[in-house]
């Protein structure tokens, strides 16, 4: 079985063991619900506005075959933060999944508006 790839980046934040391996934790379930996923990317940004108070805010892409799913949260802790927003990222793999399911399960009738020639044994 192959490596899981998720990259993780942080922007004014240092990334410490603990938390590379919570978020780790955290995305590996996208890939067992979905294995067309290629990759996980998970930006992690402290932001400390002029207020004092400290803002975390977490980016997720998930890179499947179609377009890319992106999914942004921001709050005060960030464990929570990244918990949320796997939450949605997961939330957004499972409808698209059930959409695709609909999709083949009902099939829409295809109109076609040119004639079909008839080939020579149809004509006699």
């Amino acid at each position: 079985m192959e490596e899981n790839e998720t990259i993780i980046t942080g922007n004014h934040l240092e990334l410490t063991g603990s938390l590379k391996t919570f978020v780790r934790q955290k995305t590996d379930k996208l890939f067992r619900h979905e294995p067309r996923i290629i990759r996980v990317r998970v930006e992690l940004e402290h932001d400390r506005t002029r207020t004092g108070k400290d803002c975390f805010k977490a980016r997720g892409i998930v890179e499947i075959h179609g377009p890319d799913m992106v999914a942004t949260e921001s709050g005060d802790e960030m464990h929570k933060v990244v918990d949320i927003m796997v939450a949605k990222l997961d939330r957004m793999i499972r409808n698209r999944a059930r959409q695709g399911r609909a999709k083949r399960a009902n099939p829409q009738p295809v109109d076609l508006s040119a004639s079909i020639p008839k080939t020579d044994k149809e004509s006699t």
